[in-house]
Formats: C-alpha cells, sequence, structure tokens
C-alpha cells in the first residue's frame, strides 16, 4: 500500500448545483491511500482506519492531490503540426491537419506518435481522454495498444469520412462499418479500453456513412460516438448546404440516432436555444475547447447556457487545434472567454470540469474523476508554488479559491509534480 500526504481536493458534484456544500471535500494535510491499482482511503490523516506504521508516506505537504485530469477532445495524429500559423478551421484542415493525418498509413509512424502522445499525457496530468486517431484502422489500433501498455483509461475510434477531404483519408460507409466494427470487437471493454464511434463531422461523412455510425452503435449500444459539432459560422453554413434537409445541424446527427448519453460533441460554440434544449433531452455531452476556439478564431463558448441546460460538459484541448496539452492552460483560457461573454468561471467549478465534470462527459464517474474509495488511483499532484512569481502570489493565498486560481492562471506542465495511473506513476519529477 502507498500512502501520499498533501492538501487533498476531490469532487462529488458539480459546486454550482443547489447541494453546492457537499459538492467537494478539501483535506488540508490529508491522506490518500491506494492499494493494487484503487483508491482505498481519502480523508483527514487522524481518520485513516488502518496502521501506517508498515507504509511509509509519501510527503506532499503544501501541494494539491487530486482526481487526475480528463480531456474530453484531442486529436493524437496532430500532434507534429501543433501551433501551425494562421488558418481558421476549414483551411486549417487542409493546410495542416490533414497533410499529417496521411502519414499515419505508417504503423511504425503511427506507434511512435502514440508513445509522444500518451507522454505528452501523462506530462500534462492527464490520465483519461476521449481521443480521434485517423481514418486508418492502424491508427487506432497504435493508440490502443499504448494505452493498453500504460494501463490507462482510453476512449478513441478510427475516423469515418469518404467525402471533402483527400483521397488517401477516405473511406467508404461500407469499409468505415466494417473497419469499425473490427475494431470495436478487438478493443473495446479489454482493460480500461472504450471504442468511440467517430464521423469527423458533417461535412466529410454522407447521409449514407451517417446511417452506417447509426447502426454500430444499434449494435453495439455501450459504445461511444464523438464529433464536431458547431464550432465555426463557415462550417455551419457548410452543414446547412450539405443538409437542406436538416432543422440544423445537431439534426443532422440526431436523425441518424447519433445523439445519446454517450454522445460527446466537441466545441457546440454556435448551438441555437434550441439545439441546447435537444441536447438535455438526448443527455448527450459537450467537450468545451477553449484554447482551440480561440486559436482557430471559432468564437466564445457559452458557459452559461451549457450549465442552465444542465449539459453535462467536460474540458477539451483539442490538440493540434488547440496549442497545448495542458489543462491548466484550458482552463485560464475558459476563464477569459467567460470573461469576455460577460460570464464567470469560478476556479472550484473550473477543476470540476477538468476532473469530476470531464468523468460525468464520458459516463465514467464510478470510475475516475473523484477520489473515492474504490476508484481507479488515476490521480496528480500539483504544486501551487513552482515558479518563483507563483511562489510570491501564493503568499497572499488564504483559500483553496486562491491557490486553484493561482494555478489555471499560472499554472502549466510544470505545476504537475507527478502524475499517477492505476496507481502507478507515469510522470517522474522534472530533473
Amino acid at each position: 500500500m502507498d500512502l501520499f500526504q498533501g492538501d487533498i481536493l476531490t469532487y462529488h458534484a458539480d459546486p454550482e448545483e443547489p447541494a453546492r456544500e457537499s459538492a467537494y471535500s478539501f483535506f488540508p494535510d490529508g491522506i490518500l491511500a491506494v492499494d493494487d491499482g484503487r483508491i482505498v482511503y481519502c480523508g483527514k490523516k487522524e481518520n485513516v482506519p488502518f496502521s501506517t506504521e508498515n507504509h511509509p508516506i509519501h510527503d506532499y505537504s503544501g501541494q494539491l492531490i487530486m482526481a487526475g485530469f480528463v480531456d474530453t477532445h484531442i486529436h493524437y495524429p496532430q500532434i507534429g503540426m501543433i501551433a501551425s500559423y494562421g488558418e481558421q478551421l476549414l483551411e486549417w484542415l487542409q493546410r495542416y491537419a490533414f497533410p499529417e493525418e496521411m502519414k499515419f498509413a505508417d504503423r511504425a509512424y503511427a506507434a511512435m506518435m502514440a508513445r509522444e502522445f500518451t507522454n505528452e499525457l501523462f506530462r500534462n496530468g492527464t490520465t483519461t481522454a476521449l481521443v480521434f486517431s485517423t481514418v486508418h484502422p492502424g491508427s487506432a489500433d497504435a493508440l490502443f495498444e499504448e494505452a493498453m501498455k500504460r494501463e490507462m483509461c482510453l476512449l478513441t475510434g478510427k475516423i469515418l469520412m469518404d467525402r471533402n477531404a483527400p483521397e488517401p483519408l477516405t473511406d467508404t460507409p461500407e469499409s468505415a462499418y466494417h473497419e469499425s466494427r473490427k475494431l470495436i470487437e478487438k478493443w473495446h471493454g479489454k482493460g480500461r479500453l472504450r471504442y468511440a464511434v467517430t464521423p469527423r463531422f458533417a461535412i466529410t461523412s454522407s447521409r449514407e456513412q451517417l446511417e452506417a455510425a447509426g447502426r454500430l452503435l444499434k449494435e453495439f449500444p455501450d459504445v461511444y460516438l464523438q464529433t464536431h459539432l458547431s464550432e465555426n459560422p463557415r462550417e455551419i453554413t457548410s452543414v446547412a448546404e450539405l443538409f437542406p434537409e436538416s432543422g440544423g445541424y445537431l439534426d443532422v446527427y440526431d436523425r441518424y440516432g447519433l445523439a445519446g448519453p454517450k454522445s460527446v460533441f466537441a466545441h457546440c460554440v454556435h448551438l441555437t436555444d434550441d439545439e441546447f434544449r435537444v441536447m438535455k433531452e438526448r443527455d448527450a455531452a459537450i467537450a468545451c475547447c477553449p484554447c482551440s476556439n480561440l486559436f482557430l478564431g471559432s468564437g466564445l463558448f457559452d458557459f452559461e447556457k451549457a450549465f442552465s441546460h444542465g449539459i453535462r460538459t467536460g474540458l477539451g484541448t483539442d490538440v493540434g487545434g488547440g496549442n497545448s496539452f495542458s489543462v491548466l492552460m484550458n482552463l485560464n483560457e475558459a476563464y477569459k472567454v467567460a470573461q469576455l461573454r460577460g460570464q464567470q468561471l469560478n476556479p472550484i467549478r473550473a477543476f470540476y470540469l477538468a476532473t469530476l465534470g470531464g468523468a460525468r462527459a464520458l459516463s465514467l464517474e464510478q470510475e475516475i474523476g473523484t477520489l473515492n474509495p474504490g476508484n481507479y488511483a488515476d490521480f496528480i499532484i500539483l504544486n501551487p508554488r513552482t515558479t518563483p512569481l507563483m511562489k510570491l502570489r501564493m503568499k497572499q493565498a488564504t483559500t483553496l479559491t486562491d491557490t486553484l486560481f493561482t494555478l489555471m492562471m499560472m499554472g502549466d506542465d510544470r505545476c504537475v509534480t507527478g502524475t499517477w495511473v492505476n496507481g502507478k506513476r507515469v510522470k517522474q519529477p522534472a530533473s
């Protein structure tokens, strides 16, 4: 058994919900106990229900112990062209993303990038991710294999894309169905892995392909659906032209049975009031991607509308449209997005979105996202005094809210002292 001492924060609910007084627990100088990949105790040091004599305590006093970050939207094939200059969404795809994704036809290249990708997740404190692969089945295989080695919870799927894309990156409705089915049977539910049926977005999928995606969801009701929705105004216009029979962008997916409790829609920057209502009725989830939406000039996510409709919402870095793997940096941008909309994102709620909120968006709150006994021991330790300026700022921090705000506004990967997945340390201290 391993014992960790530090300032422990764990969530039980959204802090802005009515029962906010019980939404989280904070244990200054508390103890987290981990055994055989699971959490066995989380709470006050004096209340530990077993003898600690034979279990040395790893002392992280003054640092924050919390559940690992959950990234609900990210593209592993785009890490090689992250931070590419000068374009908005549709041009950016053609100029940067599609050429890089073509390289993943090479299985060895995909395997190498899968290793780099998971290393970068762990370096930034992310322990679970919902990930886009490429159209090549081997790209999903490579990432699943790497995640299996790391014993992590990861969800991915091969992209479905049969039009409006370079020929080497297209499949057909038939090949998309059969290749996805094969991957589902091979990987879904193996270890901690899950499969996500992945039409890229409505622009690149024909009606026949969306129908095939819906068929997969009916045949395998416990798999996930991930796609993009209402990210960019020009994208929305193109979707309306391609699907004139639909009542809006979300309706394109909904009429093929793609909106449900295990559907995660990335971005949702420009949803109408009716689309917010339908999202709630279908119990679908949103992956909010603040860094990407600012970097590509897509727009400002409406946090208040998503929250007021009670839609499960998580945070997505959306690398490589997003320019950082750091969830802390994405929280930084989320705060500014809210400010520009005349809204506020409280730090307590922000870290909920990055942990339990993300787990709820993925319907995995019984396994990850909190430090509840019985959950997987996926956790991180954050140092709010990493840089000289943060040390100076923390001299005036007198509350948990102040500490969290310092981390989200000034922090990055350097603040992640360590990352543990399934009880094993996967990020070591910087040398």
